[in-house]
């Protein structure tokens, strides 16, 4: 039976006109956003027994896809992947029944070689030879194989986010890969500047009827791997919003088809640093405000969902369902939580719609005797777990263009590779002390250096790190480094890694003893220089030891911070004072500040810490959270006016505290901006800084 695709419809007003696969802009309104429509009355009864008889291939519901008999289809075997039942997930969640749609089995690994499957068709069909596509990666992917394939000439858009190793992959298809650096959204601007200026043929996402009509066969799959019936809930991680859009549209369709007695409740599911969506949703707004991504999961940065999010939010009115946002850190959990339970390594978008579900579950959301299906929506690839994991947690630059031309170049890329591998965790309630420690090793060698300032969270990193080398101080509050060290060595997991005290501390004899039991060294601030630092660390994690290019102090009775400050000799750089006790948080806007080379970050995780640091070192500005584990951040600001000495440092309040208008307007008056985590800004963040640091 021939495709019963007879009209095309303006989703904003409503407008009909002829089946086209490039319809352009509605004639009447100027919309971009136009739907494919069928003569679902003329599909034959039968349709899912007729289809039970094909190929097990996505082209199997052609009746129901946008093309003619003539059509040349460009295929590689993409669709119908596997529904996979998640037991370990369900007994996790309690849930009756969850069922992973696992697109990681498509040709090039995503969920995105529909869309290149259905959309190349149509532009061989159209005899249309030159394409661009501004892409966050995955479809570039699909894209570039199926053009190659086809003899499509692609031109690639991408953010200097997207992982090299993606771009080089592209290139190998043969696709012209164009480096943007700037948002997803820019990146969209410019290729379609480009390809006007050119007459080349723009793919329009979501708007374009191919890449919408594909992603209707996800639903179309699902409801016949249920045994034609549908789940109570679909849930996907969103990024402009093309997957929920083209899945919504197929179960509508099987509805009014009368195939199926219910639409599923979509849980549209996006980061935290790029949610534009829920930001609208979860103030009752019918437009989605643009913002600019912040997030390392790059496949997930659609800044602006135009008309999607309108869409989507009719659908979750009309049927049910939500959009809800979670971080990157919980994306990484669900990474690890998915493939420890179910054993299904998963990219990191895939992942959002893992740590989605379990949101969701948590809050009540979803019934436990509800039918649930979650868009597995990729395969994790290396570069991937790069984006995510090493640089969500820490800091890891790549040397680049490094060539392995010979066993030399080999033996240089594997030395390389040894340093970077080799992480050290550092525990210490001192900010400064870590900072400096950690910048002394990694003046050295490129090791991956974590932080911890108290005891708890230092167990935790350990643990979760399994890290060549513990570097521990003993004056905590709280949890002191004797007891920390206790817990380390009684952990099977932790127990073999060394761990060496680096300490002020005047030791008794039975602490003495107690450390010379369960420590591999022992260091004393003020009674080594940072040459013998780097040493003992050198042996101790197994390093041959170098010849130092960095001048290390070898002044033998030198105190600690004295010797620091003349091996780094910072005293130029502005000291910005971050207060905040989220270990995350306070790293990422290390990292933000001193990616300018001109300051200096100093740590404090609590109040005591704060005090103690602005005793010791004036800062020039201080970034003060409100949420912290001993005192409120109000109590501090009102403090820091009263103090003489400090009552001229600007401050700057970045926290996710909900704060009422009479206390906005009272913080307003002693500090210089309020910023909210949630919707934060880095670059403008990082501008105001040098706007208040230079005035």
């Amino acid at each position: 039976m021939a495709s019963l695709f007879h009209q095309v419809e303006c989703i904003e007003c409503g407008h009909t006109r002829k089946a086209e696969l490039f319809p352009g802009i509605c004639p009447q309104c100027s919309s971009p956003w136009l739907n494919a429509k069928y003569d679902l009355s003329t599909l034959q009864e039968d349709w899912p027994e007729v289809v039970s008889r094909r190929p097990t291939n996505l082209w199997r519901y052609r009746e129901l896809l946008p093309f003619t008999e003539n059509a040349h289809i460009i295929s590689m075997g993409e669709g119908w992947t596997p529904l996979t039942r998640a037991e370990g997930l369900e007994k996790a969640l309690g849930q009756s029944e969850i069922w992973i749609k696992d697109e990681r089995q498509q040709p090039t690994g995503s969920f995105k070689d529909r869309q290149a499957a259905i959309a190349i068709s149509a532009l061989v069909t159209e005899e249309i030879g030159e394409l661009v596509l501004a892409s966050t990666g995955n479809a570039a992917a699909a894209y570039a194989a199926f053009c190659a394939r086809a003899g499509i000439k692609l031109w690639v858009f991408l953010t200097s986010m997207v992982p090299a190793e993606k771009m080089r992959e592209l290139a190998l298809y043969g696709a012209e890969v164009v480096k943007i650096t700037g948002t997803y959204d820019q990146a969209k601007k410019i290729a379609a500047d480009f390809a006007a200026r050119r007459g080349i043929y723009y793919d329009k996402g979501a708007k374009a009827i191919p890449n919408k009509e594909s992603m209707k066969t996800v639903a179309f799959e699902i409801v016949e791997q249920l045994g034609w019936t549908s789940p109570d809930w679909y849930i996907q991680a969103v990024s402009g919003g093309l997957g929920p859009l083209g899945v919504l549209k197929g179960f509508e369709e099987l509805y009014e088809a009368g195939i199926i007695d219910k639409i599923p409740k979509i849980g549209s599911v996006q980061v935290d640093g790029c949610a534009p969506m829920v930001n609208a949703w979860e103030q009752g707004l019918d437009e989605a405000a643009p913002v600019v991504p912040d997030t390392l999961i790059t496949v997930l940065s659609t800044g602006d969902p135009g008309a999607a999010y309108k869409i989507l939010k009719q659908a979750c009115d009309e049927y049910g369902g939500t959009m809800i946002s979670v971080s990157d850190g919980d994306a990484f959990r669900a990474m690890r939580s998915v493939a420890r339970t179910e054993g299904f390594s998963v990219e990191p978008a895939a992942s959002v719609a893992f740590a989605g579900l379990e949101k969701l579950v948590d809050g009540g959301f979803i019934h436990p005797d509800e039918t649930i299906v979650v868009n597995c929506s990729g395969h994790t690839f290396s570069a991937e777990k790069h984006a995510l994991e090493d640089q969500y947690f820490v800091a890891l630059e790549m040397r680049p263009n490094l060539e392995i031309k010979n066993p030399e170049g080999l033996a240089a890329a594997l030395a390389q590779l040894d340093e970077q591998v080799t992480s050290i965790v550092i525990i210490d309630d001192n900010p400064r002390d870590s900072r400096l420690i950690r910048r002394l090793m990694q003046r050295y060698k490129r090791y991956r250096i974590f932080e911890a300032h108290n005891g708890p969270d230092g167990i935790d990193l350990v643990r979760q790190r399994r890290p060549e080398l513990v570097v521990l101080d003993l004056t905590i509050p709280g949890m002191d480094g004797f007891t920390i060290l206790e817990e380390l060595k009684k952990d099977k997991r932790t127990r073999e890694i060394p761990v060496m005290i680096v300490s002020g501390l005047d030791l008794s004899p039975d602490q003495q003893a107690f450390l010379e039991e369960k420590a591999e060294s022992i260091l004393l601030k003020g009674s080594f220089s940072g040459k013998e630092l780097i040493r003992s660390v050198a042996e101790m994690i197994g390093d041959e030891m170098e010849p130092l290019e960095v001048k290390l102090s070898i002044t033998p009775k030198a105190t600690f911070e004295e010797t620091m400050e003349t091996e780094f000799g910072d005293d130029d750089r502005l000291k910005i004072l971050v207060i905040d006790d989220n270990i995350w948080d306070t790293r990422l806007m290390r990292r933000l500040l001193e990616s300018k080379h001109r300051y200096d970050v100093i740590e404090a995780a609590n109040a005591k810490q704060a005090w103690k640091v602005m005793q010791q070192h004036k800062p020039d500005l201080i970034i003060l959270d409100l949420i912290l584990p001993d005192e409120q951040g109000e109590e501090i600001l009102m403090k820091l006016r009263e103090e003489n000495i400090i009552e001229d440092i600007p401050v700057i309040i970045v926290s996710n505290k909900d704060i009422g208008p009479d206390n906005r307007a009272n913080l307003s008056s002693h500090a210089d901006s309020i910023w909210s985590k949630s919707t934060l800004d880095r670059s403008s963040l990082l501008a105001h800084v040098e706007d208040v640091l230079t005035d």
